[in-house]
């Protein structure tokens, strides 16, 4: 088992959440139970599936938990760039966020690497 509040993947992903609301409160209003909820939901899932993989016995049960976790970050990704393209955010902005979405992507795969030699 491992403390989850202490994995730098689990913190970053605390910290896009944040990004993610941010961003989303400037959505137009229509967006409200479209794409908002959407990117919310998405950011929500990387961290809190972290934590909750952190928690199981085994890192075989804990890597199907970074698995659901990378996808739930790619998944985010690809809303980014459909609120780039809606023009919701700036380029300068989607470029920022972009970079921390790939960068924590590299991350948890990285982790995931290093689980998987342990077993």
């Amino acid at each position: 088992m491992h403390n989850f509040k202490k994995l730098k993947i689990w913190n970053i992903g605390i910290s896009l959440v944040s990004d993610s609301y941010k961003l989303t409160r400037t959505f137009p209003d229509f967006e409200k139970f479209g794409l908002t909820s959407q990117m919310n939901r998405c950011a929500v899932s990387i961290p809190s599936n972290i934590a909750e993989g952190s928690s199981k016995s085994t890192n075989i049960h804990f890597n199907k938990y970074l698995e659901i976790s990378l996808g739930s970050a790619f998944e985010w990704e690809t809303q980014l760039i459909i609120a780039l393209n809606e023009s919701y955010l700036t380029q300068e902005s989607f470029k920022i966020l972009e970079n921390k979405i790939k960068q924590l992507q590299k991350m948890i795969l990285g982790f995931q690497s290093g689980l998987n030699k342990r077993f």
